[in-house]
């Protein structure tokens, strides 16, 4: 899929189910929260969520204090949902309309969060450029936590094919650069019902 392609496809998608009819959406990122805390410093420091969308971890990050809070993502319609939600809050965020695989260079970050970006990258070259992004964003000592469907979940999402994950596969993605350090499993429920098995990685930057 093109760059274009793939943001039109996005668009439609929020535009047509907005923020509680994707598949993806919690009430409660409890499972990312977990693993955000587990890896943040006292200081808190600098989280971004790639593939956020309207996802409401923005608020939950904004709640523990974060010191720069950004949200990546390729739906300019996602982002205008969460900051409509966030009001005068949504001004302490930075928003970054960008598909993942094009941008340049979008700062230094502690922490680097992805709850179902990745698996959508289907083509190597795609994987490729997500990780030598990560490379260039996270500094020695810091965090990626990335979660992706696990070997038995879907094999297709939002009308598009995905890939399938387990520790050891995903850390073969991340290798270099990247040292699995934790990980975790989670059945999550989509809004109506079904159920959906997803792994997560946690990773530090060497």
């Amino acid at each position: 899929m093109t760059q274009q392609g793939r943001k039109e496809h996005w668009e439609q998608v929020y535009s047509t189910r907005g923020q509680t009819g994707v598949s993806w959406y919690q009430s409660e990122p409890t499972r990312s929260l977990e693993l955000i805390r587990s890896v943040a410093s006292d200081a808190r420091g600098r989280i971004i969520d790639v593939g956020g969308g309207a996802s409401v971890l923005i608020d939950r990050l904004l709640d523990l204090g974060f010191e720069t809070v950004a949200v990546l993502d390729i739906s300019g319609t996602a982002l205008e949902t969460a900051r409509a939600r966030l009001g005068r809050r949504s001004g302490a965020v930075r928003w970054i309309e960008a598909d993942v695989t094009e941008a340049g260079d979008i700062g230094t970050f502690d922490i680097w969060h992805d709850r179902a970006v990745f698996h959508f990258l289907t083509e190597a070259a795609d994987r490729a450029r997500y990780v030598e992004l990560a490379r260039r964003t996270v500094p020695a000592g810091g965090h990626l936590i990335v979660a992706t469907f696990a070997d038995e979940g879907p094999r297709r999402c939002s009308d598009l094919d995905v890939c399938r994950y387990n520790p050891g596969s995903l850390a073969s993605e991340f290798g270099n650069g990247f040292s699995l350090v934790g990980g975790a499993g989670e059945t999550h429920t989509t809004p109506w019902g079904f159920q959906q098995a997803f792994t997560y990685g946690v990773f530090v930057r060497r």
